[in-house]
């Protein structure tokens, strides 16, 4: 069975607000009721805000009265609870030390795999539409000294995230009836 969020803190709310039993308590948090005794007590816990399980949709009022009507009754996680969705992704940190290589990686990319549009270029790297367009067109600060290399072996991307990237690009080319590039010699062997 799944746990609530946060179960020290919900068990110190249930405590505080409810009038179940230390076992039904102790089984919904995944405690073990002397701990669920201490915390009572006051002997553990003791900093702990309680973290209320009806207001941030783990348990419903109706079913913790249901449950305080009937000691041999349990706590129900919802189903909302137990899935924990995945945050999105904010923009791609790069280490300082990293940052210099981008524009490598932007010509390697732009040079190897030109049918990548530069929106997945941008979630690849971390960079910008307007460094990417000034490498294009040689504009850049730098471009003179700007070499292709792989951002994989810079570490800027993983080798899944850069397949998965050219595979889309593939696809999208392939929906509008053009042919995909063939593949790079190294990809091949």
């Amino acid at each position: 069975m799944s746990l609530p969020l946060m179960p020290k803190a919900t068990a110190v709310w249930l405590i505080d607000k409810t009038a179940l039993t230390f076992e039904q308590i102790a089984d919904f948090c995944g405690m073990h009721p002397l701990e669920i005794q201490a915390i009572a007590d006051g002997e553990v816990a003791q900093g702990i805000n309680g973290y209320d399980p009806v207001a941030n949709k783990q348990v419903t009022a109706e079913d913790i009265t249901r449950c305080e009507g009937n000691p041999a009754l349990r706590l129900k996680l919802l189903a909302a609870a137990e899935q924990h969705q995945k945050k999105p992704k904010g923009g791609r940190y790069t280490p300082v030390a990293k940052r210099n290589d981008r524009p490598d990686a932007i010509a390697f990319l732009l040079r190897n795999f030109p049918h990548l549009t530069d929106a997945q270029v941008i979630k690849l790297l971390g960079t910008t539409k307007d460094t990417i367009q000034k490498i294009r067109d040689r504009s850049h600060w730098n471009s003179s000294n700007i070499k292709p290399r792989d951002p994989v072996i810079l570490g800027l991307c993983k080798q899944s995230d850069l397949n998965d990237a050219v595979a889309a690009a593939n696809d999208r080319l392939a929906r509008e009836g053009l042919a995909p590039p063939p593949p790079l010699p190294s990809e091949a062997a």
